[in-house]
């Protein structure tokens, strides 16, 4: 063989994002996927006649989804027709009172000036602002970037500017520096929990997540859930002349001192190969799947996010009125976040409540489904889940009561803990890979190209970007963008 297919390990959003590129470009692609469809973390799940988004809920920057069907000549529409959320969020504080974050400056503005008044409404114009400058400094440079290798930090003028709009400050901190109203600091903090960190360790840079939701607006596709999304990049890169093997799991990636030489196969098979793309959870694969040369200092001592429990009900009702998106925000706000640094479950948890009224074909005519979502720690910290889980679901169902969603403790449905996100192969029980302190962000996260191992290269979650729709998409064009710009390889191994 001259260069034998590319093999991509994963059928996640970024082990397609990479298949449907490289696949667009004329390459020769294999992807397996160890599950029976694609969508990896991106999942779906069934009770009766119910069916429910099994991973992320929130989709941001439809641009860059747009992309991957651009780069196979598709248009997203044609394959994945999207709806922008109106509001995007509503968000519920402990005080009774509720802010729902909408689309347009003029419009939020004025929800901002009816629950906070009219000086602070002046204020979140101007931080706006500030956060569509920071937005534009961070995101060519170090979010839609190769950071692969160290001079990709050597940007001062990048660096400056970042600096110049407060992104290395504490971003509760920048945000309390534009703001005075805590119901509009916490508006434009939560989302420090994406990026598993509280707002108070989270730096400033991460604002650029309040400007992609609360700016840039959120999306939901109009047929079949969030896991639609993954459909619809493998019809696309099938289309595009990919293989996609399902029910195929990969146990091993072959290496010898001149890089990757293929991928065996459970059952024995082997794919010869020189490039491979693993897209799926780092740590399982550094315990076996990966050659030796893979792990570095990165990779030691990861440090990884706090994990959720979450449950999904299908109600034999509709819920009219009711957002999209529900964030029920607690009292205690700082020892909410305390007790997860410190691996304890939340005293007064914020809760995320999923109410995708949309998506008909989620429930029966009349009927609906419901998801909560309750930040938790992950596996790693003190917490006996054999004994706390019951107690916390016990407390979920209470909470949910207390909000006005009624009892929910007969509803059909499905949980999903942090013993069960290992049981689906999350490392350490979170489906939030990493968390993205100083020290696991662009260049210092696992890389993407490791580089003891020519013509590995990797995607998703655990490297660069991070963690998210839009970055976990990203890494699978950065590995897809580095396989094209190799020099095509003679001979055989």
């Amino acid at each position: 063989m001259k260069n034998g297919p590319v093999v991509v390990i994963g059928a996640g959003l970024a082990g397609l994002a990479a298949a449907v590129r490289l696949a667009a470009a004329g390459r020769d692609v294999q992807v397996v996927e160890a599950r029976g469809e694609p969508g990896g973390c991106c999942g779906t799940a069934t009770a009766g006649p119910y069916r429910f988004d099994t991973g992320p809920s929130v989709l941001t920057m439809p641009g860059v989804l747009a992309d991957v069907f651009g780069a196979a000549g598709e248009d997203m529409d044609a394959w994945l027709p999207l709806q922008r959320l109106d509001p995007y969020y509503r968000l519920a504080y402990d005080d009774g009172s509720h802010l729902d974050v909408v689309a347009g400056a003029d419009a939020m503005t004025e929800r901002v000036a009816a629950l906070c008044g009219p000086a602070e409404a002046d204020r979140y114009r101007r931080f706006r602002r500030l956060l569509g400058e920071m937005f534009d400094a961070e995101w060519p440079v170090f979010i839609d970037a190769d950071v692969t290798r160290l001079r990709s930090l050597a940007r001062p003028a990048a660096l400056l500017r970042l600096a110049a709009l407060g992104g290395f400050r504490r971003l509760d901190r920048l945000a309390a520096a534009h703001l005075t109203d805590d119901r509009l600091i916490k508006a434009h903090t939560f989302q420090a929990l994406y990026v598993g960190l509280p707002p108070r360790r989270a730096l400033g840079i991460y604002a650029v997540i309040a400007h992609m939701d609360t700016v840039g607006g959120v999306y939901f596709p109009r047929e079949g859930g969030m896991h639609a999304i993954p459909r619809a990049l493998a019809g696309v890169a099938e289309k595009a002349g990919a293989q996609l093997r399902y029910g195929t799991r990969a146990v091993r990636v072959e290496a010898d001192s001149g890089g990757v030489t293929g991928v065996r196969l459970e059952g024995g098979e082997r794919i010869a190969a020189r490039q491979v793309v693993v897209a799926c959870d780092l740590p399982s694969a550094l315990a076996g799947l990966l050659p030796p040369g893979v792990a570095d200092w990165r990779t030691r001592r990861p440090k990884h996010s706090p994990s959720c429990l979450v449950m999904h009900f299908g109600l034999d009702r509709t819920l009219p009125g009711q957002a999209h998106h529900t964030l029920h925000l607690g009292r205690r706000w700082d020892a909410a976040f305390d007790a997860l640094a410190a691996g304890r479950p939340q005293p007064d948890p914020n809760l995320l409540v999923t109410y995708p009224a949309s998506d008909a074909g989620a429930a029966p005519a009349g009927h609906a489904t419901l998801s909560v979502l309750e930040p938790a720690p992950n596996l790693h910290g003190p917490t006996d889940w054999a004994r706390t889980g019951p107690r916390l679901r016990e407390r979920l169902l209470q909470r949910m009561q207390d909000h006005g969603y009624g009892d929910l403790s007969g509803a059909p449905g499905l949980v999903l803990d942090p013993p069960a996100w290992q049981r689906l192969g999350h490392a350490a029980g979170t489906p939030f890979a990493l968390d993205h302190r100083f020290t696991q962000t662009a260049w210092f996260r696992p890389s993407g190209a490791p580089r003891r191992v020519p013509g590995l290269h990797l995607a998703g979650m655990f490297t660069a970007p991070g963690v998210g729709v839009p970055p976990v998409l990203i890494s699978g064009r950065l590995a897809a963008e580095r396989i094209l710009a190799e020099r095509p390889l003679e001979g055989s191994r």
